[in-house]
């Protein structure tokens, strides 16, 4: 029978083929859920975190890191530092539908790269030895807490988003790979503080490929079930600014049940009536408590019938639609937006001008100086043809 040592090199490089294997698979996944222009953040940081654990799959072989030293692994090693931050804005783009890259991610990213450079080629010595240096020790500490402050964020985050996220399938598939993915960083910290210089022994090394190869699976397999984009957007969302006459739903889930028009009708006339959208805070609960449905029934029902992958985005599209109309109704030209803004809704004015510019791609002001302008041309040519 041969030794259980013996045998775990082979193991660990069978994982890690698999592993290897499996990204590939998954960035194929996320090219295809990416294929409208401009490609969605989330497509654009899953292939770069994808790219990232290939290289941190290869450069965490026992073998490598016992056989180069310390500053010939610095780049793989600030490649892999740098995933747990680059994790962080790709789970963000599963919670936020409006997340955009930003000049600061790509900061963070290379803050968290620079600083492992840094550590492996100069301050990792000083940080050791009978007179250790404060500093180096710190910038240590720092980098290998990364993963667990980045997975503690991305745990929170996914508690903070998780019940508005209407999309069923993604609410089931984000949750696991958060909590796995933020358990999994947490646990390989916990292991390398235990082991000596940061280094995995052997089996160590096989439950840490383990614990990936577990997370990865399950994440393709969602992916792989998903339709194209349906993680990252692309369906049409339709309009409230007539809320009594909905859109046919926009291509349900394979296992969803049909959307009930009557039933979309009901729900729309209810938020009007009570001027739901108003409530101080309005919540997915809340109005299943109104119409008298269950949340999982509530939630498909403003996803197939409108939509809307998120409830904030169908509570905003009331509120945008009710200041869309004052803002272009005359009589309350001298009305300031604010006080349209608070009146429909919104409860500051830094949010409001967000959502109206995302959805007309015109600030307020903008949209009531044409929205008057159109109006009174209009109104010209009418007595002129009288």
């Amino acid at each position: 029978m041969p030794d259980l040592l013996s045998v775990l090199p082979l193991l660990d490089a069978a994982l890690r083929g698999a592993l290897l294997a499996m990204l590939l698979l998954l960035g194929w996944a996320l090219w295809r859920d990416g294929s409208a222009r401009p490609r969605p953040a989330g497509a654009q940081l899953g292939m770069m975190l994808a790219a990232g654990l290939m290289v941190q799959v290869i450069s965490s072989m026992p073998a490598f890191e016992a056989g180069l030293p310390l500053a010939w692994q610095a780049p793989a090693i600030a490649i892999s530092v740098a995933n747990a931050p680059l994790f962080a804005l790709f789970a963000r783009a599963l919670f936020v539908d409006e997340f955009q890259l930003r000049p600061r991610h790509a900061l963070i990213w290379l803050a968290a790269a620079g600083l492992s450079l840094l550590n492996c080629i100069w301050l990792q010595p000083l940080s050791q030895g009978p007179q250790p240096w404060w500093p180096a020790q710190a910038a240590v500490g720092l980098q290998r807490s990364l993963p667990l402050l980045c997975g503690l964020v991305v745990a929170g985050a996914a508690l903070q988003h998780w019940r508005v996220d209407l999309v069923e399938r993604r609410r089931r598939l984000r949750l696991f790979v958060v909590l796995g993915g933020t358990a999994y960083m947490c646990a390989m910290v916990w292991a390398r503080a235990r082991s000596p210089q940061g280094a995995l022994s052997p089996g160590l090394a096989l439950a840490d490929m383990s614990g990936l190869l577990l997370i990865l699976t399950v994440l393709a397999l969602g992916l792989l079930r998903l339709p194209a984009q349906g993680l990252f957007g692309g369906l049409t969302v339709a309009s409230c600014s007539q809320p009594l006459a909905p859109a046919p739903p926009p291509d349900p889930a394979p296992d969803a049940d049909t959307t009930d028009p009557a039933e979309l009708q009901r729900l729309l006339q209810l938020v009007h009536q009570h001027a739901f959208h108003r409530s101080e805070e309005p919540s997915l609960g809340a109005l299943a408590a109104l119409a008298d449905l269950p949340e999982y029934r509530l939630r498909r029902l403003i996803h197939q019938g409108l939509g809307h992958r998120n409830f904030n985005a169908f509570i905003n599209s009331f509120r945008l639609a009710e200041a869309r109309a004052a803002l272009a109704d005359p009589a309350r030209r001298g009305v300031p937006i604010l006080s349209l803004a608070l009146e429909a809704g919104f409860q500051s004015i830094g949010p409001f001008n967000r959502a109206f510019k995302t959805e007309t791609g015109l600030t307020p002001s903008e949209y009531r100086q044409q929205s008057l302008d159109t109006s009174s041309t209009g109104n010209a040519i009418s007595l002129a043809e009288n």
